[in-house]
């Protein structure tokens, strides 16, 4: 579809500044099942329908979680091709959960909002059981994922008073979706439905919150430039609320490849959210 902002299919269309997906489908899939065989883990019902689990691999000398919320523009992947980065993560020394969630079109993006803040809800309601301290959550997420986080951040959800500033860690956000009215001049608008208030309601550029932990704003170099405005904008905004970001744009890296730097100190994004994870542990 050509509209005022141009070819918004093929801008939303990540896949298009790549040579094949299927690659990246793959290596997800092959290395998060690889983590369920190598590492103590358990699946973790969280909410009210069976799409509401998450897989959970504990790290009984940490006090700290690393959370991992899956892409795949609300309507595609699963938490059983998110575990990718366990291993990293328990290496780092911290616990990891790769977040499941339902998809569009079963639930709309209203029900997915709710459904992962639901899970994270409970693994702070939960903390104590596997040992982790209190702010000590560090949240993740790429594409669609970094669009649930940072719907995370907002203010106003959580119960008690609590803000996402007393509760997380940080929160790694890579090549995200900030501001849906353009999406849904797309052809993810068929899974999604969203309309000009569902889509204001659910944009996270629109809800930025006063206070915040450590945010760090990352995508590659090789993205259409719908993500990399989505993700310049949302650095202003965050930054004009007067929150602290680290923002990077990594050369040569791609939507599907840069999630696999998640905890691997080797890379600017991991070592940055090493450095999270340890700081005060």
């Amino acid at each position: 579809m050509t509209t005022i902002w141009g070819d918004l299919d093929q801008q939303y269309s990540p896949s298009s500044c790549i040579t094949d997906i299927e690659y990246y489908l793959h290596e997800y899939a092959t290395r998060s099942a690889g983590a369920r065989a190598t590492y103590r883990h358990h699946t973790v019902h969280y909410g009210y329908s069976d799409v509401e689990q998450l897989d959970l691999f504990p790290h009984y000398d940490s006090n700290t979680l690393l959370v991992y919320v899956h892409g795949g523009n609300w309507q595609q992947l699963s938490k059983n091709e998110s575990s990718f980065a366990a291993p990293a993560a328990l290496h780092a020394g911290a616990a990891f959960a790769a977040l499941g969630y339902g998809l569009a079109p079963n639930y709309d993006l209203d029900v997915i909002v709710a459904m992962v803040r639901r899970g994270l809800l409970w693994l702070v309601d939960n903390a104590d059981t596997y040992g982790i301290a209190p702010g000590r959550i560090h949240l993740s997420g790429s594409s669609a994922g970094a669009h649930l986080v940072a719907m995370a951040l907002t203010d106003g959800w959580l119960p008690d008073g609590r803000t996402p500033a007393e509760v997380f860690g940080s929160a790694t956000l890579l090549s995200g979706i900030y501001d849906l009215d353009p999406v849904r001049h797309s052809y993810v608008n068929d899974a999604l439905s969203l309309t000009e208030e569902s889509a204001r309601r659910n944009s996270p550029i629109q809800h930025t919150p006063v206070k915040a932990p450590p945010i760090t704003v990352a995508r590659g170099g090789l993205e259409t430039p719908e993500y990399a405005r989505q993700h310049d904008n949302y650095v202003a905004a965050l930054r004009a609320n007067g929150i602290a970001v680290e923002e990077m744009v990594l050369a040569h890296r791609n939507h599907f490849d840069l999630p696999f730097d998640l905890a691997n100190p080797d890379t600017p994004v991991g070592s940055t959210l090493v450095r999270l994870l340890t700081s005060n542990s």
